[in-house]
């Protein structure tokens, strides 16, 4: 049953809407092509279509066009809108395929898609049908017309508000998943411990945080740059979208000269810089890092986008200034490995290329043990990532060790013995005291662990402590197949080379005894495809 008893062209008075003289400023506005906002009319007489069509046909609000979606019932609306969650306004008549079709697709608009942004200004030709105060109250309407009251000015007015109210909404949702992406990113990416993979981070986040942008990247730019200047042999350190494969060329390699200068002025000038079509912003760290983020692609920020950006770039740059200490602090770590390890090869000339083949051992052999799931997660990333330096400590206790014991050509005494093995206990304490100040997981904690524990054996009779089975940290069960294959492997002065084939035939009856068989395993699987580094 249609409803538009206000609308019929065989009444004039209601069909002809009355002459005003008020201006018509928002109609008149221009501005750039943009994406139009979209208006959904739902009603079961085509000739209210043609009327609203004709109506609003020229309105521009904020330079934006309408776009004219229609149905005819409320299934077709439900259709509409599932395909169209950017819609700004719908007008929606009441009675159409039954006399609570309306107010059936308020609720499916609310409660089932869950859209609180898109505004319902509800048109009713029986107002005694739905009364007013009554939809007002029990539904989430924004605006409530008899179709008899309408004239041209009320509809264009009436549409108009309802734009303007679904731009702040549309804005605050904005803002607040764009805060949302920033808060999971500080979160997410703050645990990085790496600046490439920081830096992708940062790169992806944005694509996240300013979808419409065709792509992004960061850029180091060298120092004294000039608004004259150019950005040289600044390079894109990782990009997303249309810069994906730009890593490692030179910034004027993938910008226009335009572009590239719009770089180097907001660097000399110290601000972020946003055109009409790409956006440079920047990261004030207090350690050398990225110098910009280029956003290209984006057809002109608005200003919550823009405000977004500037915040997300403030707290990564307290993250990237973190990273770089991390680094600093890595760095400083694999300098005392290395200052250790060549302690340790001063005291022992067999000791130095040994070391290096252990420390690339037990990186293939960890990383096996990860593939495979072999030791309920122990063998974590950074457990791998830790190993390969940290294993080049593991005889640093021998520097403790009188030469007369470490160098002798034939068999030790059993009272040489004793002092021989005393290297792993000193080893565990020298690292374990380095390691202390720093905290966590590092490469002197891990390096005192493999120390300490890789000359015990997996049935509990090895030493320094008699640990058995899994006690034996995982770092030192590794160390112990790696050091026994590196050594029966190659001639020291007490002995002289085995054959290959000999040794891994101990190395495999030796599993559940001296060696962890999930470890021997894996080291066979490393070996038979031809060693750590095939």
């Amino acid at each position: 049953m249609s409803d538009i008893q206000g609308w019929s062209q065989d009444d004039d008075d209601d069909l002809l809407f009355a002459d005003e003289d008020a201006p018509d400023p928002l109609s008149a506005t221009s501005g750039p092509a943009v994406a139009p906002w979209k208006l959904l009319i739902v009603d079961d007489d085509p000739e209210v279509h043609a009327i609203t069509r004709v109506v609003l046909n020229d309105v521009t609000f904020d330079g934006r066009r309408l776009q004219f979606l229609s149905a005819h019932s409320g299934v077709e609306a439900r259709v509409i809108l599932n395909d169209h969650p950017d819609i700004a306004a719908v007008l929606l008549d009441v009675v159409m395929e039954t006399e609570d079709a309306g107010l059936r697709l308020v609720h499916h608009i609310r409660e089932v898609l869950g859209n609180r942004r898109v505004r319902i200004i509800l048109r009713t030709g029986q107002p005694g049908q739905a009364p007013e105060r009554q939809v007002i109250v029990s539904y989430d309407i924004n605006d409530y017309k008899a179709k008899s009251e309408l004239t041209a000015q009320k509809l264009f007015t009436a549409t108009v508000a309802a734009l303007r109210s679904y731009q702040h909404i549309d804005a605050i949702e904005r803002n607040r998943q764009g805060l949302e992406t920033i808060v999971d990113a500080a979160g997410t990416l703050f645990e990085q411990r790496s600046m490439d993979r920081f830096a992708v981070g940062v790169v992806e986040r944005v694509a996240a945080l300013l979808p419409r942008a065709t792509g992004a990247f960061l850029c180091a730019v060298p120092h004294g740059l000039n608004p004259e200047g150019r950005t040289g042999e600044a390079e894109v350190l990782c990009g997303t979208g249309v810069f994906a494969g730009a890593a490692g060329r030179p910034v004027s390699a993938v910008l226009p000269e335009a572009a590239c200068a719009d770089i180097a002025v907001a660097l000399a000038r110290g601000r972020s810089l946003h055109g009409d079509d790409h956006s440079v912003a920047l990261f004030q760290t207090q350690s050398p890092g990225p110098g910009a983020l280029f956003i290209g692609g984006h057809g002109g920020l608005p200003e919550v986008e823009r405000r977004l950006l500037e915040i997300f770039c403030s707290r990564m740059s307290v993250g990237f200034d973190n990273v770089s200490l991390y680094e600093q602090l890595r760095l400083a770590q694999i300098a005392t490995v290395h200052a250790l390890g060549k302690l340790a090869e001063y005291k022992d000339e067999v000791t130095g290329e040994h070391v290096r083949r252990i420390g690339r051992w037990a990186t293939a052999i960890a990383r096996e043990l990860q593939a495979r799931d072999a030791c309920g997660g122990d063998a974590d990333d950074r457990f791998c990532e830790l190993i390969g330096l940290a294993s080049m400590l593991h005889d640093v206790g021998k520097v403790a060790i009188p030469d007369r014991i470490l160098r002798k050509p034939g068999k030790l005494d059993p009272e040489e013995m004793v002092q021989m093995r005393e290297h792993a206990a000193i080893g565990g304490r020298i690292l374990r005291d380095a390691s202390g100040p720093v905290g966590g997981r590092s490469y002197l904690s891990m390096g005192a662990e493999i120390a300490e524990s890789h000359h015990e054996k997996f049935d509990g009779t090895g030493y320094p402590h008699g640990l058995a089975g899994d006690a034996i940290p995982l770092s030192g069960r590794i160390v112990a197949v790696a050091d026994v294959y590196d050594a029966l492997l190659h001639r020291r002065p007490y002995k002289e080379a085995w054959e290959m084939a000999a040794v891994v035939d101990l190395i495999r009856a030796e599993a559940g005894r001296h060696f962890d068989p999930r470890v021997v395993d894996a080291f066979v699987a490393v070996l038979e495809r031809g060693g750590p580094e095939a």
